[in-house]
C-alpha cells in the first residue's frame, strides 16, 4: 500500500494527529455543553421536531451561546 499525504503529515496505516483530535471530545467550560444541547433541542422543537438537522441545530445553538457570552462580557 502506498503512502497517503494528509494535512498533518505523511502516514502509512496509522492514525493521523487530526484523526486522534477528532476522536477526543473538546472540553468546554462547566455547563456549556448542556446549555448548547438545551438550545439545540429548543431549535429542533421550534422547527416542528423535524429530524435530519441535528448538526445544523447544534452549530446554530453554539453560535447563539457564543453571542450571548460575548454580549455578557461587553
Amino acid at each position: 500500500m502506498g503512502t497517503r499525504k494528509t494535512t498533518t503529515g505523511t502516514v502509512k496505516g496509522r492514525l493521523t494527529s487530526a484523526t486522534r483530535l477528532a476522536e477526543k471530545p473538546i472540553e468546554m467550560p462547566g455547563g456549556m455543553r448542556e446549555r448548547i444541547s438545551d438550545k439545540a433541542y429548543e431549535l429542533w422543537e421550534q422547527r416542528g421536531r423535524q429530524d435530519g438537522h441535528a448538526l445544523r441545530d447544534w452549530l446554530e445553538a453554539e453560535t447563539i451561546m457564543m453571542k450571548e457570552i460575548q454580549k455578557a462580557r461587553e
